[in-house]
């Protein structure tokens, strides 16, 4: 390879790189802006209903796994550095002592396995899938963290932890129609948002 051509495919490797940072960043603060509206507890339940799952769905589902979980990791970072970036104006280290802690930890792997599901579609994941990923990663994971920790901080049984996280199910699952609806227009508008389509951008620029 010639000079010319090595300048040209190393810089095409430091594009994608910033071009995927920038990504990871803009889905991080989605993600907390999302807080802004704040949160909402209800039934006694010392954990608050918010929006910023919805940015968990959307970042699994755009970015794919490892780039969703990584911007998730951004924002808890942030988070835990003090930054008030969670709903209510919450941040620094005490969040992750209060009994919403396993939501939050939860939203790692909850947008790990949303990416992971579609990617599983190609290059033109359906409705389905996108909705499929947005329920299994976007609240099926994230209550398998959340319900457990909930349960031991507050001392209250599992059984009833998972009962005062009913009251989340509906607002959930409706937000994890309106992430696929929103995701699926966003694919089609913008196939690089398709993760298994800008996988094969980085392979054929040089980049995994």
């Amino acid at each position: 390879m010639s000079q010319p051509e090595e300048a040209a495919g190393s810089s095409r490797g430091r594009g994608f790189a910033t071009g995927d940072l920038a990504r990871v960043s803009v889905f991080a603060a989605l993600i907390a802006v999302l807080g802004l509206p704040g949160a909402l507890n209800v039934f006694g339940n010392a954990v608050p209903i918010t929006l910023q799952t919805f940015g968990v769905m959307l970042a699994g589902a755009i970015l794919g796994a490892w780039r969703g979980a990584l911007a998730v990791v951004v924002l808890l970072v942030l988070v835990a550095a003090g930054l008030p970036l969670l709903a209510g104006g919450r941040g620094g280290l005490g969040v992750f002592a209060a009994p919403s802690v396993g939501f939050l930890i939860g939203w790692l792997p909850g947008a790990a396995v949303t990416g992971w599901i579609v990617e599983r579609g190609g290059r033109n994941p359906g409705i389905v899938r996108l909705l499929t990923a947005c329920l299994v990663g976007g609240v099926g994971v994230i209550y398998l963290f959340g319900i457990p920790l909930q349960a031991a901080i507050t001392g209250v049984s599992l059984g009833h932890a998972a009962l005062l996280t009913l009251a989340f199910l509906p607002g959930d699952v409706i937000k994890a129609v309106f992430a696929s609806l929103v995701v699926r227009g966003t694919q089609r508008a913008y196939p690089d948002a398709v993760p298994a389509v800008h996988r094969e951008r980085l392979k054929a620029a040089g980049r995994r």
